[in-house]
């Protein structure tokens, strides 16, 4: 795979400014040096000498750490340069050229207060000491230095805020950087923690309740031997078929299909299949009813709906000790309900012992987590000695996951919730999903 090159690093722009004020500097040193030497002007050794001076103390500044870490350091340094300047420009009426980057210098080391005054300052020397060397005034004597003086103050100022800005822009794409790499982890966590949510749910609803009626199955066809061969191979081929289910189960969990009582048919089918499948593996008669007119629905209802009636019967036999329940399918305008119904013991929802990787118990929290991502409700009414019933309501137009109403639990109704937290009851093999 091709890789485009690598950026060119940024160029130090602070650094390339401040060799092109050292050169400068230094240019007009030597400019004034020479031309107090060439040109024949009074005092050509002590014009050369002032001009060394000055090129020496600003030397001093950049290799002194004082001057870029303090201000009062600066302050100093800033005032013997000017001391040094001011010798040279009394001499030599070239020294008013080293104005120009002393404005600079002082815009930049100084505050904005004493840099302001400074840079008059240092504008009023040399227009004064320009006039006293051409022993005359004029307004063009005053338009240099004070042009210069401008036009540093602009530069200067609206480099620091082009700077402030930049650093600004800086911090803030940092954040952005920390905050999106803060958001990806957070995403990835939230998908490895939903993903591990829906495998649970659907290990908990096919797998796990397979493997559970094949082994109450399989102790019935032991507790049959020898006397009832008979039942006891009828137990053992139901358990093969089981196992054969399941197996399918997982071959579509692993490629995330659709589930194999779903293919080929409707909810309505299916339910009416999981029923038949349950009456004739257990001993439990289960019925199955639909009201209001069919309708297509999105696979995923489907799905949900399924799995909870899976999901309730497996624990109806398992823990109610009932005789008959009632699976009912409804149609509605804007909304289908799944309603599953026994005649068993019943039990308090409000002393429902806390899931337990042992014992079981996730069953109601899987059907509670399937409502939530689809919008829907559960419904749970029990008590003991009364049955149970659970009703399983998704709207058609569904609303934002977590924004339906909470879910009710009614103890007066006869409905009943999952149980897999109830102990597991042996002689009655669980239904298969």
């Amino acid at each position: 795979m091709n890789s485009s090159p690598p950026a060119p690093a940024p160029i130090p722009t602070g650094r390339v400014l401040a060799w092109c004020l050292h050169l400068l500097i230094a240019g007009l040193l030597a400019l004034a040096a020479g031309r107090a030497l060439t040109d024949g002007g009074p005092h050509p050794g002590a014009t050369v000498a002032a001009a060394v001076a000055c090129g020496l103390v600003y030397a001093a500044g950049p290799l002194l750490p004082g001057v870029r870490r303090s201000r009062r350091s600066a302050t100093v340094w800033l005032a013997c340069l000017g001391a040094a300047w001011l010798v040279l420009l009394a001499l030599s009426a070239d020294g008013v050229w080293l104005a120009f980057p002393l404005y600079f210098l002082q815009l930049h080391l100084l505050p904005r207060r004493s840099a302001l005054a400074a840079v008059v300052a240092t504008a009023l020397a040399a227009i004064t000491a320009f006039a006293a060397h051409q022993h005359a005034f004029s307004v063009a004597m005053v338009i240099g230095p004070a042009l210069g003086a401008a036009v540093a103050v602009a530069v200067v100022w609206g480099y620091q805020a082009l700077y402030r800005e930049s650093e600004q822009r800086r911090r803030l794409i940092e954040e952005l950087t920390a905050t999106r790499a803060d958001l990806a982890r957070a995403q990835h966590t939230a998908g490895v923690l939903a993903e591990r949510e829906r495998l649970a749910r659907e290990i908990h609803d096919t797998l796990a309740q397979g493997l559970s009626s094949i082994q109450l199955l399989l102790r019935a066809a032991e507790r049959a031997l020898p006397e009832r061969p008979e039942a006891a191979a009828r137990h053992v081929d139901q358990a093969r078929q089981a196992a054969v289910d399941n197996l399918a189960e997982a071959r579509r969990f692993v490629a995330a299909l659709t589930p194999p009582a779903l293919e080929g048919t409707t909810l309505a089918g299916a339910l009416e299949r999981l029923c038949a499948t349950t009456s004739a593996r257990h001993p439990l008669t289960v019925r199955f009813h639909v009201t209001g007119a069919p309708a297509p629905l999105p696979t995923a209802h489907e799905v949900a709906l399924l799995r909870i009636t899976q999901s309730a019967l497996a624990n109806t036999v398992r823990h109610a000790g009932a005789t008959t329940a009632d699976v009912t399918l409804t149609h509605l305008d804007d909304h289908v309900r799944v309603d599953i119904a026994d005649d068993g013991t019943g039990f308090d929802p409000d002393a429902l012992p806390s899931p337990d990787p042992d014992d079981g118990g996730f069953g109601l929290a899987a059907m509670r987590a399937r409502m939530d991502a689809l919008g829907g409700t559960l419904t749970i009414g029990s008590s003991p000695g009364r049955g149970t019933s659970l009703s399983a309501r998704l709207p058609l137009n569904p609303r934002a996951p977590g924004a339906h109403a909470p879910q009710a639990v009614d103890p007066e109704r006869t409905e009943r919730p999952e149980r897999t937290d109830r102990t597991e009851r042996p002689e009655r093999p669980e239904a298969h999903p």
